[in-house]
């Protein structure tokens, strides 16, 4: 668990983001073709905008320009939840599909929490 993180692949926050958006693909592949270019390119771009975000996030220098991406993979992540559930309400999605895709979005969501609260850790207090 201490191993150094040398690439933005190692963040565990990225790993799991990075199952989501492939699950992302896969579910929005069975959405209705009228969908291309709403629900199934919205959920697509927010899903690809979290790992993004935080690979921008790993590779600026200060702790207070990585949290900012961090803040902002956070919010694709919460737009991208919001989406799940229209999905699953209009009947694109069955309730067992959303349920193990909101599994992997929460268990993002934990540890993208952790590595603002651990990024944050770094910041020098104001004196």
């Amino acid at each position: 668990m201490n191993e150094k993180i040398k690439d933005f692949k190692d963040i565990l926050a990225w790993q799991e983001a990075h199952k989501l958006v492939i699950m992302i693909y896969r579910a929005t592949d069975k959405f209705p073709q009228s969908e291309i270019f709403g629900l199934t390119n919205q959920m697509r771009r927010a899903a690809v905008s979290i790992t993004s975000n935080i690979a921008e996030g790993f590779g600026r220098n200060g702790y207070k320009e990585k949290i900012q991406f961090y803040y902002m993979a956070q919010g694709s992540l919460i737009e991208l939840k919001n989406q799940i559930l229209i999905a699953k309400d209009v009947g694109f999605l069955k309730q067992d599909g959303y349920e193990k895709i909101i599994e992997q979005a929460d268990a993002a969501h934990r540890l993208l929490q952790g590595l603002i609260t651990k990024s944050k850790s770094f910041l020098t207090p104001k004196s």
